[in-house]
């Protein structure tokens, strides 16, 4: 069996126009334009990079982009100030706090002082809780974008066993709970799972996210599966030159697209879509906060 290759670039570029489709219309019917805060608290080299890579798609989809940099000995009561601030400015739709934190402040007490209505990352304690129990909320951007994936290759996913490796709380639990409210039998499994490669045999859908290189190998697939990894992991590559480095997954491609029927390249698969999930997660929250219809096929 050679799988279908999930090509999440191509599927994040249509959300992206979907997302600018949206803006269009919410900027020429009500006269609102979505817009978006990012902070960014120090110089880490590739959340710098990750935040450039937002604001620019967010100018390209038509929405506001707001970035605070601020340095890495900013005090915990200023930060707290600033997103404040940002909750009561009714152009901001959407706040996200670029982590990881310098370890002087606390991340729980930062990303619980943003207003659930605009936590785009999905991550407040509020929004952890309604997922949770079904109800209306905003979605962490990764595991949203695993599920858009999901649904779009194979229409419904009900009644599927679904097994996610991981137990993180910004992409396992909550991928869990979204399988789980498309009514996916569904496993959470992880490093210390035993017989974990049995557990994985049995799965209808494998969504890989335990930060792991390769750690999944193509004997662990059941025939015909779909594997989701949303894995990034960064091995040397000698072969290509004196300290380069390759991207790999926490599956092992290869032996695993020989027996899945359809997968996720690294890169090119889940990564492309964390972003363009956070852009529709800010139209969403605008479209809340105005008391307008949501973007259908945007939202869990």
């Amino acid at each position: 069996m050679t799988a279908t290759i999930i090509d999440g670039k191509a599927f994040a570029a249509r959300v992206r126009a979907q997302v600018a489709g949206h803006v269009t219309r919410l900027k020429d019917d009500h006269g609102i334009t979505p817009g978006l805060a990012v902070v960014l608290v120090g110089e880490d080299p590739a959340s710098e990079v990750y935040v450039r890579s937002k604001g620019k798609m967010t100018v390209e989809v038509g929405m506001k982009s707001v970035e605070h940099k601020l340095e890495a000995d900013t005090s915990e009561a200023d930060l707290l100030a600033l997103i404040d601030q940002l909750n009561n400015d009714p152009e901001i739709h959407g706040i996200l706090v670029q982590l990881p934190l310098p370890k002087h402040l606390n991340e729980d007490l930062v990303i619980n002082s943003i207003d659930p209505a605009k936590d785009v990352d999905g991550f407040h304690i509020s929004n952890v809780g309604l997922l949770g129990t079904g109800q209306k909320s905003m979605v962490p951007c990764t595991p949203l974008g695993c599920l858009m994936m999901l649904r779009d290759h194979h229409g419904s996913i009900s009644g599927m066993d679904a097994v996610v490796i991981g137990r993180s709380n910004i992409v396992g639990k909550p991928m869990a709970q979204l399988l789980l409210g498309d009514s996916c039998t569904v496993t959470i499994a992880h490093s210390r799972t035993k017989d974990l490669a049995d557990v994985v045999r049995r799965a209808d859908i494998v969504v890989a996210a335990v930060g792991r290189p390769e750690m999944v190998p193509g004997d662990w697939i059941k025939e015909g599966a779909t594997v989701i990894d949303v894995g990034i992991n960064r091995l040397d590559a000698p072969e290509k030159g004196a300290g380069k480095t390759r991207l790999v997954g926490d599956v092992d491609y290869e032996s695993c697209a020989a027996r899945a029927g359809a997968i996720t390249p690294v890169p090119g698969g889940v990564g492309p879509m964390t972003i363009a999930c956070l852009l529709a997660n800010t139209v969403t929250a605008c479209c809340r906060a105005n008391g307008l219809d949501e973007p259908e096929g945007l939202t869990a």
